[in-house]
């Protein structure tokens, strides 16, 4: 058997001479100094310093970052023609704008507020989810079926997605700018923050120098990717914050909100019978 001490292989005689000795979680092979020249010691004690700190280094985890999708724009349209002053008359928790030609209506179950043009195309916006949008609109278009008109429900698509993200530390918003001219745009005259750009995926980004993060995307998981490309470029320009800073940053990562990201969840505030209902072919 040979052993391996320090890149040098001891003969077997060496072996025999290993003996354990325990300094508290840590455990350390010690070789006999009387079989050892001066060379073999000095190399044995740098070796067993050397396991003793990669034993005690703690690698930090890598952080978790929360994202919270403040609101998903979708649109839809019902297929037919639509009569804003019948709706405004005859409708629930409705407005109509006659200068802007589009009646606004209001769920509180899931909050939403929908915008409606005579010609059928209908817009949501409010949600939190993806499948928190389709439910709204479909409740939309179920309002206005009651009211006699022969609605089909068409052309659903998630329009854009606003998500918000607080980062751990502050960001040198100048200098981040500067080294990424191509895609980076700050104009501190008209906006505090850096506007950043990405093509793939498809993002816009608003990053200020306390740290938080502003995406817009077409889809939730634009959202998340964008997040994961820029956070290795704007942690190379992270600087530490002021104890202010870190109160109102433990303060916000303080409130829990939970957004509904399932059908599921909505589920259980509705009755058997409006589940039927909204989901009933249109």
């Amino acid at each position: 058997m040979e052993v391996v001490c320090g890149g040098r292989f001891l003969s077997p005689s060496f072996s025999g001479a290993w003996r354990e000795s325990t300094s508290g979680d840590n455990t350390r092979s010690i070789i006999d100094q009387s079989q050892m020249g001066e060379q073999e010691q000095v190399s044995a004690v740098m070796e067993d310093e050397k396991v003793i700190k990669e034993e005690d280094l703690e690698v930090d985890p890598e952080p978790v970052l929360d994202i919270i999708i403040n609101n998903v724009v979708s649109s839809f349209s019902v297929a037919c023609h639509l009569d804003l002053h019948h709706l405004a008359l005859h409708g629930n928790n409705v407005e109509l704008r006659k200068e802007n030609g589009v009646l606004t209506m209001k769920l509180r179950k899931p909050p939403t507020t929908a915008s409606i043009w005579s010609s059928g195309k209908i817009t949501c916006t409010g949600s939190t989810s993806e499948c928190q949008a389709r439910l709204a609109g479909r409740r939309i278009a179920r309002c206005v079926q009651k009211m006699g008109y022969n609605v089909k429900f068409r052309n659903f698509r998630i329009v854009n997605v606003l998500g918000t993200c607080s980062l751990p530390f502050a960001i040198k918003i100048t200098p981040f700018s500067q080294k990424h001219r191509d895609a980076a745009s700050y104009e501190p005259e008209l906006h505090p923050g850096v506007t950043y750009r990405i093509e793939h995926p498809k993002a816009t980004l608003k990053i200020f120098s306390t740290g938080s993060i502003t995406v817009t995307a077409p889809s939730i998981a634009n959202v998340q990717n964008a997040i994961e490309h820029i956070y290795p470029l704007v942690r190379e320009f992270g600087k530490a914050r002021s104890e202010e800073e870190m109160a109102e940053y433990r303060r916000n990562q303080a409130r829990k909100q939970f957004p509904i990201l399932n059908f599921e969840d909505v589920e259980e505030d509705l009755s058997s019978s409006e589940i039927e209902e909204y989901w009933e072919p249109m």
